[in-house]
């Protein structure tokens, strides 16, 4: 039986998603180790990747960061030169996933906007505890920012677009700074007591309990509340923020956040826009090719990412 209220939110489409996606994780998945669940999630990821497209080439390499060196994968249109970079930081609860699990995300994100992408593997917890993923991903656009040669964009999803929110705002003052983020069902604020963490508190992929997981194994324990590079909506301070566009779920424990983020972007004088996908879930970037909805929301990333690299703002 679908739960109420998802049976009437959500369609055909995105049930089958869900139905996919479950069947990875099996009956005891709450009993799994961190090490476990990155099992299960790189097969999920392998069974919903798509390739990439014959347009895009790929290189590996390895640049300097303050825990050792931090492997990224570059992707590029065979059209000529980018006018633009989009640096992306992948989801997985900051103890998930990597170059793989987003690769071919990755590689239509170039491939449909003609700008390079390049994907960092940051380091992971709780191997790794705050901030090494925020100190690892502020790294990486310091140093990629600074060689590209044209304007950058920080994109990532669910934690990628915390890691992103939270580099875009310690890099606002700086010489070298994105010239716009795009965040994709982030996680930005702290209060789990509140607003869609208790209406959507059991949603479909990602509840509310599984946020506070992957808090508490980033963290080590206790999650500071206090902390812009833990959590962005914590900073006092939100001027000089680059354009900034978020795009969430509607039935997702992390969407009410990001209009508040949006409003105080708005109010410190910067521009900002959220877009509510209605009947989507977290993780539905996987079904951008299964699920209508999904699609749709996806083609607006890529004229979200073609604006903010054209220094345009349609909004």
């Amino acid at each position: 039986m679908r739960p109420a209220p998802y049976d009437t939110l959500l369609d055909d489409e995105t049930w089958a998603f869900i139905d996919k996606s479950a069947a990875f994780y099996p009956e005891d998945a709450g009993n799994l180790d961190h090490h476990g669940k990155r099992d299960v999630y790189d097969a999920l990821c392998r069974a919903f990747d798509t390739g990439r497209p014959a347009g895009v080439s790929v290189r590996d390499f390895s640049i300097s960061g303050p825990g050792g060196p931090i492997p990224v994968r570059e992707y590029m249109s065979r059209t000529g030169e980018p006018a633009a970079s989009i640096i992306y930081l992948h989801g997985g609860g900051f103890i998930l996933g990597g170059l793989e699990s987003h690769d071919s995300i990755c590689a239509e994100f170039c491939d449909r906007t003609s700008y390079r992408v390049t994907a960092v593997d940051y380091r992971l917890a709780p191997e790794h505890l705050h901030p090494a993923q925020f100190d690892d991903a502020l790294a990486a656009f310091r140093l990629l920012a600074a060689e590209a040669g044209h304007p950058v964009i920080l994109s990532g999803d669910s934690a990628g677009g915390n890691l992103a929110a939270a580099v875009s705002w310690a890099t606002r003052g700086d010489d070298v700074r994105p010239a716009g983020q795009l965040l994709i069902y982030p996680l930005l604020g702290a209060d789990t007591d509140k607003g869609s963490f208790i209406t959507h508190a059991k949603a479909p992929m990602l509840t509310t309990a599984d946020v506070l997981y992957y808090d508490s194994l980033r963290s080590g324990g206790t999650s500071p509340t206090d902390d812009p590079s833990f959590t962005p909506l914590a900073a006092d301070d939100l001027s000089a923020m680059p354009p900034t566009i978020v795009i969430t779920g509607e039935c997702d424990p992390l969407s009410g956040d990001a209009p508040v983020y949006c409003e105080r972007l708005t109010s410190a004088g910067g521009k900002a826009v959220c877009f509510e996908e209605k009947g989507l879930v977290h993780g539905y970037l996987r079904a951008r090719h299964s699920v209508t909805r999904a699609r749709d929301s996806f083609t607006r990333m890529i004229s979200g990412f073609t604006a903010l690299g054209a220094g345009e703002w349609p909004y």
